[in-house]
């Protein structure tokens, strides 16, 4: 009699990390050669759960050392309350529960969330890592997506083509404290799109398709040298994660080099307890070289190989980048080239992160950073400044968005001399810097954006300042620009200042938050001496908080009911008589 085993084969897909270009998992993919099991599966839940004990002992036979992904239906886990067969199957082949990840599939609909989300609670207790898969393309609702509160979220890469919907997807994985997934990559614009969104991991044909044989080298295509990084309070540690080559603490030194002399690319082993604590790090180099030694095997062979171990060096998986270096700096300068085991909030071993990797990246970063920064005053340009937006804008979150100028600076340059206007500039650029800093206890990144995103300062060119703060840091931003005293070559100068307020749901994207800003621009210039002009995004009117009556005569952008309506009615902006404080 014929089993549904006999004609089922799998597949396996690397999981790619987008930074490192390495392969951090890999997903296990049941192909059957005649039959549907998997529609069979679908309604049957204990199926559904033996197929995946199955791909776990597929991959045992593959000896391969990565993480795994498997695949079960939202359905089967509410029916089963749990997976024990799964469970009993990856201990059965010498596994871990946490190097294996379950991909909760749709359909949803119909699924008792209350039993979901119990089941998923006990696949935690047994160390299982979660992840929601189809999303984007499936049916699970937003409230059970953030109920489930999944490790990795895995999002169809048919939703790129709405970059605001991938980019609310990352704030939203953020909050969560996972990583956003983009599956079903095929081309080298989608790859470059989800990069874009900020996705970490991704995966598709083309980086590798799926095969009867653990891929070892996937293409990872280049990032394009114009190609802007979505802005964040600094690179996660969970960006650079590798997968970890895992022995038990019990494990003989022999044992570590039978792994380390058939793994070339493993560059350390982390010994851990039963419950994944790491306990012990050993170093590739280090090792080898102590059994290589004259009595170096005789001596260590057959001994317990924590004997040649360290101390694990641990970081938290919300730490940043520089947390990471911090850690490292504080080590012995022998252990420099030491992986940094990367655990969970129980302490258990998630994946390693590699010195080179951090570095690499951190040095792009500020490559990327430099270029785009003025040569005059080291600002940021627009497109920071825009990034930042629509994250705002994907989050929910109330921002203004404020232009500032310098009146008349033709006049200042042609008067002054040119080094004068460069002079001037540069300190209304340390103005705006110094009200960053004051507006947040934290500390300013590159460009003079703050580390907690409070405040960001762009200079796109010229006179013209861009400003993206919270509503309630404006009054000081003001006051730190507009009460200055300037001059240029001994010359009084004025700056005017237009901000327009944008609550959630007011605008879609930075470009509609520009185009309500540019009628109060032409509002605010049109004012005598030191101005600043505040509008709301989808709201007529509106405020005059400094400067003096419109100069008469001015034509377009004088402040009345039809100067600029045009531009300002296209983005639902509608600008009104010119109101006096």
């Amino acid at each position: 009699m014929h089993s549904w085993t006999d004609t089922l084969r799998f597949a396996f897909q690397p999981v790619v990390n987008l930074t490192t270009g390495g392969v951090a998992a890999l997903e296990i993919l049941a192909r059957p050669e005649t039959g549907d099991v998997l529609a069979e599966a679908r309604r049957d839940p204990g199926l559904d759960e033996r197929l995946a004990g199955a791909a776990v002992r597929a991959a045992a036979l593959r000896e391969t050392l990565l993480p795994l992904h498997v695949n079960v239906f939202a359905g089967t886990l509410a029916d089963l309350g749990g997976l024990p067969a799964l469970y009993d199957a990856v201990r059965g082949t010498g596994r871990m529960p946490w190097e294996v990840t379950v991909d909760v599939c749709p359909p949803y609909t119909h699924v008792p969330r209350r039993a979901l989300l119990e089941a998923v609670s006990a696949l935690r207790g047994q160390g299982f890592r979660v992840c929601a898969d189809g999303v984007g393309d499936g049916d699970v609702p937003l409230r059970l997506l953030t109920d489930l509160a999944p490790e990795l979220v895995k999002l169809d890469a048919s939703l790129l083509a709405r970059s605001a919907a991938v980019r609310a997807m990352r704030t939203l994985c953020d909050e969560l404290g996972a990583l956003l997934v983009v599956e079903g990559v095929e081309t080298e614009a989608q790859c470059a799109a989800a990069r874009a969104a900020g996705a970490q991991l991704a995966q598709g044909e083309l980086l590798a398709p799926p095969a009867r044989l653990p891929a070892t080298d996937v293409y990872v295509p280049a990032r394009s040298p114009g190609a802007v990084p979505v802005p964040r309070p600094g690179p996660s540690v969970r960006e650079f994660v590798r997968p970890a080559a895992l022995l038990p603490a019990t494990a003989s030194a022999g044992q570590v080099r039978a792994l380390l002399t058939g793994a070339p690319d493993v560059s350390g082993v982390l010994l851990v307890d039963r419950a994944g604590v790491p306990v012990r790090s050993v170093h590739r180099s280090r090792f080898l070289l102590s059994m290589s030694s004259r009595y170096g095997h005789a001596l260590y062979a057959d001994r317990p190989a924590a004997r040649l171990g360290d101390p694990p060096r641990t970081v938290g998986a919300d730490a940043t980048a520089w947390e990471v270096l911090d850690v490292v700096a504080d080590g012995g300068r022998d252990r420099t080239s030491d992986d940094v085991a990367v655990v969970d909030g129980c302490g258990r071993c998630v994946g390693v992160v590699r010195l080179a990797d951090l570095v690499r990246a951190l040095a792009e970063s500020r490559v990327e950073e430099a270029a785009g920064l003025n040569p005059l005053t080291r600002l940021p340009g627009s497109d920071a400044i825009t990034g930042e937006v629509d994250r705002r804008i994907a989050g929910g979150r109330a921002f203004a968005l404020s232009w500032l100028d310098v009146d008349h600076f033709k006049q200042v340059n042609d008067g002054a001399g040119f080094a004068a206007g460069d002079e001037l500039i540069r300190g209304v650029g340390r103005a705006l810097q110094r009200a960053a800093g004051g507006l947040s206890d934290g500390p300013r990144g590159a460009g003079g954006a703050v580390a907690d995103g409070s405040m960001c300062v762009g200079h796109i060119g010229g006179d013209d300042f861009l400003v993206l703060s919270d509503p309630d840091g404006l009054a000081p931003l003001a006051a730190s620009v507009l009460d200055a005293p300037w001059t240029a070559g001994g010359r009084p100068v004025t700056l005017s200042l237009a901000t327009v307020l944008c609550e959630p749901g007011s605008v879609v994207d930075h470009r509609e938050a520009a185009a309500c800003l540019a009628p109060l621009k032409k509002a605010a210039k049109a004012l005598r001496g030191a101005s600043w002009v505040v509008g709301r995004a989808g709201m007529p009117g509106h405020e005059v908080r400094r400067g003096s009556e419109p100069v008469v005569g001015a034509g377009a952008g004088t402040g009345t009911a039809s100067a600029g309506r045009g531009p300002a009615e296209t983005a639902g902006c509608a600008v009104a008589e010119t109101g006096q404080e």
